[in-house]
């Protein structure tokens, strides 16, 4: 299992937190830089045990020794509680986990849309009366939108953080892909695609936190602007 030293995280973040300019960075208006305390071991041991899972070991050491959410990418990282007794992750998206198939491997190593193959949208010149245009394009839509949002793209997924705009970004936890961040840009009706590095490589939990905690230091502390392959300067409005 990969580990990752988190010791120097929250000194970093309390770096940008203090300088003037703070704000600018994508996001940093909802996690203000804090982040949720650790959590304790035998608190994650019951996590793993609810999920029937070992989570990614990058993820997992940011939870014993940074934090279980708060301050990262975009609007931050969804905090995991327990709530009536169950572990889960709280956010506007953290409810696209399914906390019950997170064991179930997600099969896919390369981007793929859902929506490929389906046919276009009718034409209301085909149509006879506006009502039948009407009534044929809401039929369409939903089965659309039956087939792009269907939940079974999501298994072995762990939605992370929103970018707005309905677009999130999640940690494969289960498949030939796990360990790796993924973005669902269904929403922008571009599917699922793996996030990578500069040179190609798949980014972990590790390299995709760090990266935007690089980003933002620079950001803040030096005035650079972020990146067009940030995922925290490219989507979603304050």
């Amino acid at each position: 299992m990969t580990h990752a030293d988190w010791a120097d995280v929250r000194e970093r973040l309390s770096r940008p937190a203090a300088a003037s300019g703070v704000d600018t960075v994508f996001g940093a208006g909802s996690h203000g830089w804090t982040l949720e305390p650790p959590l304790e071991a035998d608190a994650l041991a019951d996590v793993e045990a609810q999920l029937r899972i070992e989570l990614p070991g990058e993820y997992r050491s940011f939870l014993l020794q940074a934090g279980r959410g708060g301050a990262g990418p975009a609007y931050g990282l969804f905090p995991l509680r327990r709530v009536n007794g169950r572990w889960q992750w709280e956010g506007d998206g953290a409810d696209l986990t399914d906390l019950d198939t997170l064991d179930q491997p997600f099969p896919h190593v390369e981007a793929f849309n859902p929506a490929d193959g389906m046919p276009a949208p009718p034409d209301e010149e085909d149509f006879d009366s506006t009502e039948e245009f009407n009534a044929a394009e809401d039929a369409y839509w939903e089965r659309h939108d039956a087939v792009v949002y269907d939940p079974r793209h999501s298994i072995g997924l762990l939605y992370l953080c929103h970018l707005g705009c309905a677009l999130r970004e999640a940690l494969v936890i289960s498949g030939p892909a796990r360990g790796q961040m993924w973005a669902n840009d269904t929403a922008d009706d571009e599917g699922f695609r793996p996030l990578c590095d500069d040179d190609g490589k798949p980014l972990g939990f590790a390299r995709w936190y760090r990266r935007w905690l690089d980003e933002a230091e620079e950001q803040v502390l030096h005035g650079a602007h972020p990146s067009a392959s940030s995922s925290s300067g490219t989507y979603g409005d304050e």
